[in-house]
């Protein structure tokens, strides 16, 4: 069934949830977190804090949908993007950090289905008409961030340890942000605006090629870095289960986009 609103999304994330939970599948790691994000828009949406609350609510859904159709790709083995690809692939690996799994799902979800969504939602329009409510949605983020940071400590005490790297620019999961990848989008979203045709597919094909590699490097650590992730490792939570559902506790605090 096609998912036609954000209500239909957040069922759709739900089921996921779900079907993660009672299968111990870490690919609930993220939708659970992603569900937390979209209802928290949502009720952004209902109080109109958003410019344009019904185009919102269809970037939310055209943006939701591009990591559902990947999900079910996955999940039937046909073909996806390569970002998705390596997210889910390393989904199956116990080694990799509750946190590196969080990071892979927004690498490959921001960084390249982001800014086709917001190309995609425009239609005819120009890009610059969406950039305030796309602007808008990194102050609600930004709220729910120290949130999933307490959330993240809980299932993995020692993710702390990953501030002795703070100095370490060459290290894909000390340096990445939320905030940089949404900029990025926006970017890619300005340069794919401008594409028809073979220009287009061949935008995104390169777009992502690049954030693949990016999601490698997410996971490839080396030296002291794969030292500490080993160690922080050891003593995160085993349990999938309870994992998701920590990570799938909702706030009810009103999110408030500051203008």
């Amino acid at each position: 069934m096609a998912n036609t609103s954000i209500d239909d999304i957040i069922a759709s994330l739900e089921n996921i949830i779900a079907d993660s939970a009672a299968n111990k599948s870490r690919l609930g790691y993220f939708a659970a977190l992603y569900l937390k994000v979209t209802k928290s828009v949502k009720d952004g949406i209902a109080s109109g804090q958003f410019a344009d609350g019904e185009r919102m609510e269809k970037l939310d859904v055209i943006f939701a949908s591009r990591y559902l159709d990947a999900y079910d790709q996955w999940k039937n083995h046909q073909q996806l993007s390569a970002s998705w690809s390596i997210a889910f692939k390393q989904a199956e690996k116990s080694s990799v950090l509750v946190l590196q799994h969080l990071l892979l799902g927004m690498n490959a979800h921001i960084n390249l289905d982001l800014g086709i969504a917001a190309v995609v939602v425009c239609g005819p329009q120009p890009i610059a008409t969406l950039k305030q409510d796309f602007d808008d949605i990194n102050s609600i983020i930004a709220a729910l961030t120290n949130e999933v940071l307490f959330e993240l400590g809980q299932v993995s005490p020692l993710l702390s340890l990953l501030g002795l790297h703070a100095s370490n620019n060459n290290s894909a999961l000390i340096q990445f942000s939320i905030s940089n990848a949404r900029d990025g989008a926006w970017c890619f979203a300005e340069d794919l605006a401008q594409k028809q045709g073979d220009g287009y597919s061949q935008c995104i094909a390169q777009r992502d090629e690049t954030i693949t590699k990016l999601g490698g490097s997410l996971v490839n650590t080396t030296g002291f870095m794969r030292f500490t992730t080993w160690l922080i490792h050891l003593f995160e939570w085993k349990n999938t289960r309870a994992i998701i559902k920590a990570l799938n506790e909702y706030s009810k605090k009103k999110i408030v986009v500051n203008k």
